[in-house]
């Protein structure tokens, strides 16, 4: 009797720490979820805009009598990034001018081209600042999504002007 009372008790004692244990993993799971979802939110207001001088610089054509003159926008995630992006703008500059100087003519003439150099001054213009790498799992979208929150305030390129010549 007494080994069967000892076999319910510890049947009981491990049918409650398994219970206990699934339930503080739900609730652990719900609390990133929602964290995550918190910081991942995009923001509600309107995009704050920081426009970047006009650039003419020299093509990588052969011969080098072509040029661009580029004026590029930067779009902001909101007004307090503004200051951050100014201490960073003559290396953001100097990357565009750096980007541009490598493509040719027939490259900045196209949209896919256009659209790659805009990607490419983007990733450019956030490596100044904490930009997370890629998530793959979810412990890495918990870690972007709080680099993305607290990290890189350059959320696109703009142009304003492109012409080449």
């Amino acid at each position: 009797m007494v080994v069967i009372g000892v076999v319910v008790l510890a049947l009981a004692a491990a049918g409650g720490w398994m219970f206990l244990s699934k339930k503080n993993a739900a609730a652990l799971d719900d609390e990133e979820e929602e964290e995550v979802a918190a910081v991942v939110a995009e923001p509600t207001g309107p995009p704050t805009y920081l426009p970047l001088d006009n650039m003419v610089v020299n093509l990588a054509d052969p011969g080098g009598e072509r040029v661009a003159q580029i004026g590029i926008t930067l779009e902001l995630t909101g007004v307090p990034e503004v200051e951050k992006v100014k201490a960073y703008l003559p290396t953001i500059r100097s990357d565009v001018l750096l980007l541009v100087s490598q493509r040719t003519a027939d490259e900045l003439l196209s949209r896919e081209g256009k659209e790659k150099l805009a990607e490419d001054i983007l990733a450019s213009s956030s490596r100044h600042f904490n930009k997370p790498a890629a998530p793959a799992g979810k412990k890495d979208k918990k870690a972007a999504a709080k680099g993305g929150a607290n990290g890189n305030p350059v959320r696109g390129v703009l142009f304003s002007s492109f012409i080449v010549q």
